[in-house]
């Protein structure tokens, strides 16, 4: 790693972060525009962040790095499907590093963050979504420990031959 672990701080999202925060959702939802030709064009907002941030089911972690914010995430205590066996999950969610600090072992280092929250509420089954083709991302997951259970499948069928 570059920068010294030292210089790196996982720390609870505050409302002076937002900004920078707002600016990390659009380069999530630009990074996704590739993998989802369903996503509308111009700035998305998946979901409120301040409500994210305020929620108490809801834990947002950003990473510092000599005080400048360089990532963020968030684990989330959502209900499970009534078939599953655990009735509650942490979900997580908004993963975002800085390209420039990419490769170095902060994903993990938020993930562990994250699953260490959802831990304290009492819960161990930990979900997230990821883009089937964003290999990237499929691979910083499974070295955090996920495995691909479901694959979400489209086909817009104005574009088919139906012959």
């Amino acid at each position: 790693m570059n920068e010294n672990i030292k210089d790196i701080v996982i720390r609870p999202a505050v409302n002076a972060d937002l900004p920078r925060l707002a600016e990390f959702l659009q380069f999530l939802v630009n990074a996704e525009r590739p993998f989802d030709p369903t996503l509308k064009e111009g700035e998305i907002f998946y979901y409120s962040i301040q409500e994210l941030i305020l929620d108490n089911k809801t834990e947002v972690l950003v990473i510092e790095c000599k005080g400048q914010l360089v990532g963020c995430g968030y684990a989330q205590i959502r209900e499970a499907k009534p078939y599953q066996k655990h009735e509650l999950f942490g979900y997580l969610g908004f993963m975002y590093v800085d390209p420039e600090f990419r490769g170095k072992g902060l994903n993990g280092l938020l993930i562990n963050e994250l699953n260490k929250w959802v831990l304290s509420q009492g819960i161990s089954e930990v979900r997230l979504d990821v883009y089937y083709d964003n290999e990237a991302a499929v691979n910083a997951y499974k070295k955090a420990g996920f495995k691909a259970i479901l694959t979400t499948m489209r086909c817009d069928i104005s574009e088919t031959d139906n012959e």
